[in-house]
C-alpha cells in the first residue's frame, strides 16, 4: 500500500476510524471534538503524513457539512426568542461587522503593506464568522438561550454582509461592477430570500402531510436543502447562506423533539459535519508556518484581528444591553470561529488575478488564513465548551431547587395503542407534550379482553407497541412497554394509571369513527370515573408538525380546577415545539387567569385572547378553524366547578362543525377522589339539564313568535 492512500474504501474507513476515536482520545485531554477533528486532518493531510489524499470524497462530504452546519443554526433556532431579540441581533450583527472591518483594513493596510481592495476583502474575512461550534450548542441543549439566539441573529447580518462584498469585489474584476449589475443582484437576493422563506414551507406542509415515510421526509429535507444553498450560489450569493434561509423556513414544520430532528442531527454530527472539519484541517500547511517568513506573520496578524474584533463586538454587546459576562461569552465563543465565508472568500480571492500579474490573495494569505480557521476554531470550541458548561450547571442547579421547593411527581404519559393508524400521532403528542428534562416518561400499553382469539390479538398488540417505541426511539426518547389482561379496556387503563402512576393519558380518536359515540361512550365514561388524572382525547387528520395555529375553547370557571396550570402548560409545550400561535376563547375573568400563567411559560409570546367569541359558539369558532389547525376543548368531569350542562350537548356540535378538522378535547385533573367536595350529586346535575332544557324550548317558542321585519 502506498502513500497517500486513494482507494475510496480504504479512505472512508479511516475516515470513519478518525470520527469514531479522535473524540474519545481528546475527551480524556478534555479537549473539544471539533479540534480534534481539524487536528486529525492536519496529520493526515497532504502537509502533514500524507496518509490520505482530499480527493472528490472530501470535497462534496464537506459542501454538504458546511450547508449542514448552517442548516441547523437555522432549523434549532428558537423563532420565538429569536423574534424577541431580533434586534439584539440586529445590533450584534452591525457591531460584528463594522468592528472587523474597520481593524481589518487598518491592520492589513499598516502591518501587511496590501492594497485598499485587498485589505477590504480581508476584513470581511473577519467579519464573517461560522458557528462552527454550534453543535456544542445542541450538545448541552441551550439552543433557546438569549444569547445564542442573538448569535444566530448576529450571523444571518453578518454573512449576509460579508458575502456582498465578496460578490462587489468579484464583480469588479470581471468587469460586472456597473449599476444595472448591482440592482439586478439586489432584485434576485431579495426575491429568492422571499421565495426560500415563504414557499418552502408550503412545499414542506403539503408534503408531510401526503407522505409520512421517515425516509422520504429525511431525503426531502435534504433536498430543500442543497436547493435552496444552489439558487442562492445561482444568484451569485454563497450557498450556505441559502441554507440558512431554508433551516429557518422548515423551523416550523420540523418540532425540536421528533423523530425527524433527531434524524437529521443524527445523520449531520455522525458523519457530514466531520468530514467536513476533517477536510479543513487537510490544507493547512503547516510546514509554511515552521519556516517562518511572509507566511507566519500574514497568519499571527490575521489570527489576532479576527479574534480581538470579534471579542470587542461581543464586549459592546454586553455592556449595551447589561447581559452577563458568561453570555458575553459564549456570543463571542460562538462567533470567533472562521469557516464557511472565510474560505469561500479566500479561495475566490486567490483565483482573481490583478492587473499587475498579481493575485488578489496570494499563497501566503490562503495558508494565513487557515491557520487563522485553524486557531479561531480552537479558541471558539474552548470559549463555547466553557460557557456552555457554566451554563448547563446552573440550568441543572437551578432545576434541582425547583424540584425540592416543589415536591411533584415524576411525570408519566400513557398512551394506550389500539388503532395503527392513529399510533404515531399519539406518540408525536405525547412528545411534545412531555417535559423535556424529564427524560424517559412515555408508557405504552395494550389491552387484551375477552378470552378468545388472545394469541392473535396479542401478537396485534405486540406490533402496536412495538411501533410506538419506534417512533419514540427516534426521537431518542425510550417507551415502556406494556401488555395487559383485563376484563374491560377501561378497567386495563385504569389499573396501569396507578401501577406506572401514570399523570397524563392521551387516547385516539379513528377519523371515520362516530365522533359522539367515541367520545362520550362507556370508554371515556368509565376511564373519567377511575382516574383523576389528565386525560386527552385527540384525533389528528393531519400530521401533528404540520399545525400551523391552535384554537382552544375554555369554559368559564375552569382556573378554579386543580389541573388548571398543567393543561396550560402542556398547551404552551405544543406550541413551543411547533412554533405556531394559539387562541383562546373564553370569558373576560377566565381570560384574565389564563394570560398570568400563560405569558409565564415557553409560548407567552405565541398566545391570542379572544374575548368576544363565546367559548361555546363552535358555529363562529368554526369560521377562524382551518384544515391545517387544531381545535382543542376544555371539557370538565360531572360534578366539577368549571362543569357546564352545555358540555352534554358537545358532542353533538362538535360532529356537526369540526368533522374535518383535527382536535383533542382534555379533561384536566381533579384533586384525588375522596379529597373535594362536589357541588352538585346526580340528582342536583340532572336537573339543571332539565331547567336547561326547558329554558331553550321557552327561549325558541318566543322566536317562532317573533314577526319577521
Amino acid at each position: 500500500m502506498t502513500l497517500p492512500i486513494t482507494d475510496p474504501t480504504w479512505i472512508f474507513f479511516l475516515v470513519m476510524i478518525i470520527i469514531l476515536f479522535a473524540p474519545m482520545i481528546l475527551e480524556r485531554l478534555r479537549i473539544p471534538h471539533i479540534i480534534g477533528m481539524i487536528l486529525a486532518g492536519v496529520l493526515v493531510g497532504e502537509y502533514g503524513f500524507n496518509i490520505l489524499e482530499r480527493d472528490s470524497s472530501f470535497e462534496l462530504f464537506g459542501k454538504v457539512g458546511l450547508y449542514y452546519i448552517m442548516f441547523l443554526a437555522g432549523l434549532e433556532m428558537d423563532m420565538e426568542d429569536f423574534k424577541k431579540n431580533k434586534s439584539k441581533g440586529v445590533v450584534f450583527g452591525l457591531l460584528t461587522f463594522i468592528i472587523p472591518m474597520v481593524l481589518g483594513t487598518w491592520s492589513s493596510m499598516e502591518f501587511l503593506g496590501y492594497g485598499l481592495t485587498t485589505s477590504i476583502l480581508l476584513a470581511s474575512m473577519y467579519a464573517s464568522h461560522t458557528l462552527v461550534t454550534y453543535p456544542i450548542i445542541s450538545r448541552y441543549g441551550l439552543s433557546k438561550l438569549r444569547s445564542v439566539n442573538i448569535t444566530i441573529g448576529g450571523t444571518v447580518v453578518t454573512v449576509t454582509l460579508a458575502l456582498l462584498i465578496l460578490a462587489i469585489i468579484s464583480g469588479m474584476f470581471k468587469g460586472e461592477s456597473d449599476s444595472m449589475f448591482w440592482i439586478m443582484m439586489g432584485v434576485k437576493v431579495t426575491v429568492l430570500t422571499l421565495i426560500i422563506i415563504f414557499v418552502f414551507p408550503l412545499i414542506g406542509r403539503i408534503f408531510f402531510r401526503n407522505y409520512s415515510d421517515n425516509i422520504m421526509q429525511f431525503v426531502f429535507v435534504l433536498a430543500m436543502v442543497f436547493l435552496g444553498g444552489g439558487l442562492m450560489a445561482m444568484v451569485g450569493m454563497e450557498g450556505i447562506l441559502g441554507a440558512f434561509l431554508t433551516g429557518i423556513a422548515l423551523n416550523r414544520l420540523i418540532p425540536h423533539v421528533s423523530p425527524l430532528m433527531n434524524r437529521l442531527e443524527f445523520v449531520g454530527n455522525a458523519l457530514f459535519i466531520p468530514y467536513f472539519l476533517i477536510g479543513v484541517g487537510m490544507i493547512i500547511d503547516v510546514n509554511s508556518m515552521l519556516t517562518g517568513g511572509e507566511a507566519l506573520k500574514v497568519a499571527i496578524v490575521m489570527t489576532l484581528v479576527a479574534t480581538l474584533s470579534k471579542w470587542l463586538a461581543a464586549f459592546f454587546t454586553q455592556k449595551i444591553y447589561k447581559m452577563g459576562s458568561n453570555e458575553r461569552n459564549m456570543i463571542f465563543g460562538l462567533s470567533n470561529a472562521q469557516a464557511a465565508a472565510t474560505l469561500a472568500a479566500v479561495l475566490v480571492g486567490n483565483k482573481i488575478i490583478m492587473e499587475n500579474g498579481e493575485k488578489l490573495l496570494n499563497d501566503d494569505v490562503l495558508n494565513g488564513t487557515v491557520v487563522m480557521i485553524l486557531f479561531t476554531c480552537i479558541i471558539s470550541s474552548l470559549a463555547t465548551e466553557r460557557s456552555a458548561r457554566k451554563f448547563a450547571l446552573d440550568e441543572k442547579l437551578q432545576f434541582a431547587e425547583k424540584e425540592e421547593d416543589k415536591s411533584t411527581e415524576m411525570e408519566q404519559i400513557l398512551i394506550p395503542v389500539a388503532n395503527p393508524e392513529t399510533t404515531e400521532n399519539l406518540v408525536n403528542l405525547a412528545l411534545m407534550l412531555k417535559e423535556s428534562k424529564q427524560g424517559n416518561a412515555l408508557v405504552a400499553l395494550n389491552v387484551i379482553t375477552g378470552s378468545s382469539n388472545i394469541k392473535d390479538r396479542k401478537q396485534i398488540g405486540q406490533k402496536n407497541l412495538e411501533k410506538a417505541a419506534m417512533i419514540a426511539a427516534a426521537a431518542d426518547v425510550k417507551v415502556n412497554t406494556v401488555t395487559r389482561y383485563d376484563i374491560n379496556v377501561a378497567s386495563g387503563i385504569t389499573h396501569t394509571i396507578h401501577e406506572y402512576g401514570a399523570t397524563n393519558i392521551v387516547l385516539g380518536l379513528h377519523y371515520k369513527a362516530n365522533i359522539i359515540d367515541s367520545f362520550f361512550g362507556s370508554l371515556t365514561e368509565s376511564l373519567l370515573k377511575g382516574t383523576f388524572r389528565q386525560v386527552l382525547i385527540a384525533r389528528y387528520l393531519v400530521p401533528a408538525n404540520t399545525i400551523s395555529r391552535i384554537h382552544v375553547s375554555v369554559p368559564p370557571k375552569a382556573e378554579y380546577e386543580t389541573g388548571f396550570v398543567k393543561w396550560l402548560e402542556s398547551l404552551g409545550r405544543m406550541a413551543s415545539q411547533l412554533a405556531c400561535n394559539i387562541c383562546f376563547y373564553s370569558n373576560e375573568t377566565t381570560i384574565t387567569y389564563i394570560k398570568e400563567v400563560f405569558q409565564r411559560g415557553p409560548a407567552g409570546n405565541l398566545a391570542f385572547y379572544n374575548q368576544k367569541i363565546e367559548w361555546c359558539n363552535f358555529s363562529k369558532i368554526k369560521e377562524q378553524v382551518h384544515s391545517s389547525h387544531l381545535f382543542v376543548v376544555v371539557s370538565a368531569r360531572k360534578g366539577s366547578l368549571s362543569y357546564d350542562a352545555y358540555l352534554e350537548r358537545m358532542p353533538a356540535q362538535l360532529a356537526r362543525n369540526f368533522t374535518n378538522n383535527s382536535m383533542v378535547v382534555i379533561y384536566p385533573e381533579q384533586l384525588e377522589q375522596g379529597e373535594y367536595i362536589s357541588f352538585s350529586d346526580p340528582l342536583g346535575h340532572n336537573e339543571s339539564q332539565h331547567y336547561d332544557k326547558a329554558r331553550e324550548w321557552v327561549t325558541d317558542m318566543f322566536k317562532e313568535k317573533t314577526p319577521e321585519h
